[in-house]
């Protein structure tokens, strides 16, 4: 935890444009999600499940219960209400930067029992302070954006740890009912989204991070983007058509990954005879052909976008297809409006294990009929991970900040592994283009007059 030397302004469209009381519900309601949603995702497994690392890409399980709750001390104990550390020489351990994920089962990490015990303490502090805390004053405090910030933070750490279970062996210890089934999607291919300006970024969501700040005015070419993400069974095809073994549609970084990886399909796929199967939090299953594809990393969405005659959208596009209604050049929340999410709207939560197939949630979909922006899978676009006009880092550069440049893609939407309070319309995630390990797929656009 760092600067905070911006703690003093305040978003001017945010102050008394929300009730008081009602962010102050939001943040309690948020945070016992969060945690309920921790203890189901530790709670699960035997002591040995948690202090192991399940692979070099991820933390033991025990270390991000504990981070969870170092951070909220940090934040909601120490910087919003003045207390003295409770644990002071345990912050080296759990400081992200200071300790890359291989690392971390060296460390002398609190054991499962302590951890547990130090986070329900964390918490129980932390729900007092938030019931005295006056929501203005500081940015920190301002519309209850540290609480909200925190709750985001667990719920990021959640679907971590969802992931972790993913590449964790062993029989599988999460259940969770499937989406509905729907009938075969029989909409248009793709949409097409007009030109003109739209206004991209917030400064009025009242816990938006950082990255998402400042809005501004994007001028966007008319595109066109698919209506529904890429399915296993589309991707299959371009398996079938020899896509992993012609450097025609991959990038040279991608090609020389794709050969140096021995990459042939999703990551968790594997051929058995003429059909796919799958490994998914602990149970084999055939490929379901109507689902978005998922454990992709951004060359392998890349490619299969050239293969299509196509490309990845870029972010600016992403979110205008997401957020803006023609009707009245209006700039929304959500696809569907401003209305916070529901079932009906979006597979958000980890309510399910799984994406739902594609053309479900007819109430989530745009004006312009794109269905699936939000929730299911993680969608790359081309962009990479820059700041926008006016960028301020708070409150500390190490959330963003360090991220910026080349070396980052900009995912959008969510995942069926994310909470609805770390997924908005504005909301950017952003990772490395080798990873897939983490929930993510792709829709494909073109220009139009390509």
């Amino acid at each position: 935890m760092t600067d905070l030397t911006d703690n003093t302004a305040t978003d001017t469209a945010v102050v008394g444009a929300v009730d008081t009381e009602v962010l102050r519900e939001r943040a309690v309601a948020s945070l016992i999600t969060a945690r309920e949603r921790t203890m189901l995702l530790t709670d699960c497994v035997e002591g040995p499940d948690l202090t192991a690392q399940h692979s070099p890409l991820m933390s033991p399980l025990v270390w991000d219960l504990a981070h969870i709750g170092n951070q909220e001390e940090q934040w909601l104990l120490r910087a919003v209400a003045g207390q003295e550390a409770i644990r002071p020489e345990i912050d080296t351990l759990y400081d992200a930067f200071e300790h890359p994920r291989a690392e971390r089962p060296s460390l002398p990490l609190l054991p499962p029992r302590e951890a547990r015990r130090y986070a329900a303490d964390v918490r129980g502090r932390a729900l007092d302070v938030l019931e005295g805390t006056a929501f203005g004053g500081t940015r920190l405090t301002e519309a209850g954006f540290a609480f909200g910030m925190i709750a985001q933070h667990e719920q990021q750490h959640d679907e971590t740890m969802l992931i972790t279970h993913q590449l964790r062996k062993g029989p599988r210890v999460l259940t969770a009912p499937d989406p509905e089934p729907v009938p075969l999607f029989t909409g248009p291919a793709e949409v097409l989204v007009p030109g003109g300006p739209f206004t991209m970024g917030t400064s009025s969501e009242p816990w938006a991070l950082d990255n998402e700040r400042p809005a501004h005015r994007r001028e966007v070419d008319p595109f066109h983007i698919d209506t529904t993400p890429v399915t296993n069974g589309a991707y299959q095809a371009f398996i079938e058509d020899g896509g992993y073994d012609d450097p025609r549609w991959w990038t040279p970084d991608g090609w020389a990954h794709v050969r140096r990886n021995k990459l042939t399909a999703p990551l968790f796929w594997r051929r058995d005879g003429r059909q796919w199967l799958r490994r998914r939090f602990g149970e084999t299953e055939v490929v379901p052909p109507h689902e978005p594809v998922l454990h992709v990393c951004w060359y392998e969405a890349d490619a299969y976008a050239r293969w299509a005659g196509r490309r990845l959208p870029t972010e600016t596009e992403w979110e205008k297809a997401a957020r803006h209604d023609p009707a009245g050049d209006r700039t929304m929340r959500y696809p569907w409006g401003d209305a916070d999410p529901t079932p009906e709207h979006a597979n958000l939560g980890q309510r399910h294990l799984r994406p739902a197939p594609a053309g479900s949630y007819p109430a989530g979909e745009s004006p312009l009929g794109v269905r699936q922006l939000i929730g299911d899978v993680w969608e790359w676009t081309s962009s990479d991970f820059t700041p926008y006009p006016g960028f301020k880092a708070f409150p500390y550069k190490e959330y963003s900040e360090v991220f910026f440049g080349p070396e980052h893609k900009v995912l959008r939407g969510g995942s069926f592994a994310v909470d609805a309070v770390a997924c908005r319309g504005t909301f950017r995630n952003w990772d490395l283009p080798i990873r897939r390990q983490i929930f993510s797929g792709f829709r494909t656009a073109r220009s139009e007059n390509v």
